[in-house]
């Protein structure tokens, strides 16, 4: 219920003013968000890779509607892996790129051109790309797309959702040698002839998964906060004999950081989605939608306004 209220909060142009000019929303987006440009990115970046962590950074933004926008982010995509590039960072960087946010649902093949221009950059200075998984109306589009991609480059990574009934098949369809795959929950809302609504529904799919990627000859992406998943993480790890360069744990920034550098120092690779930039509410929102206990961090910060 809390999660429905949430995600429908995503949508509300007036709860959004609220949230953009609460007193303290600045400390609120700063715990979830590493920055609103690519310098301010970078630098949260730095701080994590010097921690012995990996890093997925997201430019924030997904409603482009007019082509001149989708050139935009891809550029902004370019100078970003340019900067990674010089400073430093891109051996242990991903990108990830949500397709809408390049034109996917107005021109699916210039989007198709615009990833594939980002994934050209990213090779050239060491990075990797990964398509970020939006709601269900684009996933055929979106595989459609990844599978386009890795002819010139078989390192792009898929996302799946575990809250998506066909998960399961398309998992078995993506455990191919090579393939890199994050598996999350998922975080839009979703219809239940397309996706499991109880959360002890969707933590079964994420374990069916999890087993067809972990015993496949593919890169798992295991996209978790949920101890009991962790776990079970480490559990199949050991039961299909994988190395800890084999797969790897992925969380979000502000999530759980203790937690993250516990698993990096217990050797698995630990990967950051780093998100940055001025859009930045739909974001939170599907966050906190994904981990109602965080809606009382949020709270604080609206109570105190005025």
């Amino acid at each position: 219920m809390l999660r429905s209220v949430i995600l429908a909060a995503s949508r509300s142009a007036t709860i959004e003013r609220l949230v953009a000019t609460a007193p303290f929303s600045r400390d609120v987006v700063r715990r979830f968000v590493g920055g609103t440009n690519i310098d301010e990115a970078l630098t949260a970046a730095a701080a994590l890779t010097g921690a012995g962590l990996t890093i997925s950074v997201d430019h924030l933004g997904e409603d482009t509607a007019t082509p001149e926008q989708a050139s935009t982010v891809r550029a902004e995509y370019l100078a970003l892996l340019d900067g990674l590039g010089r400073a430093g960072l891109a051996a242990r960087s991903d990108v990830s790129v949500k397709l809408s946010a390049l034109g996917q649902r107005f021109d699916e093949p210039v989007a198709t051109e615009h990833a594939r221009a980002i994934c050209v950059a990213a090779a050239s200075v060491g990075a990797t790309v990964t398509l970020d998984m939006e709601d269900h109306t684009t996933t055929d589009s979106t595989l459609d797309i990844l599978h386009a991609l890795r002819v010139e480059h078989p390192d792009t990574g898929a996302v799946l959702q575990a809250y998506l009934r066909r998960t399961e098949a398309d998992c078995r369809e993506l455990a191919t040698p090579g393939s890199r795959v994050r598996l999350c929950k998922g975080a839009y809302a979703e219809p239940e002839s397309v996706a499991y609504q109880s959360a002890i529904d969707v933590d079964k799919s994420f374990v069916r998964c999890l087993n067809i990627l972990m015993s496949g000859p593919g890169y798992p992406m295991l996209a978790t906060h949920d101890p009991r998943l962790i776990a079970i993480g480490e559990d199949r790890a050991r039961w299909f004999d994988r190395a800890p360069e084999e797969f790897e744990f992925q969380m979000l920034y502000g999530v759980r950081p203790a937690e993250q550098v516990r698993l990096a120092d217990e050797g698995y690779t630990m990967r950051i989605y780093l998100p940055y930039g001025t859009d930045w509410y739909g974001y939170l929102m599907r966050r906190l939608a994904e981990r109602p206990a965080n809606v009382a961090f949020l709270g604080r910060a609206l109570r105190s306004r005025g």
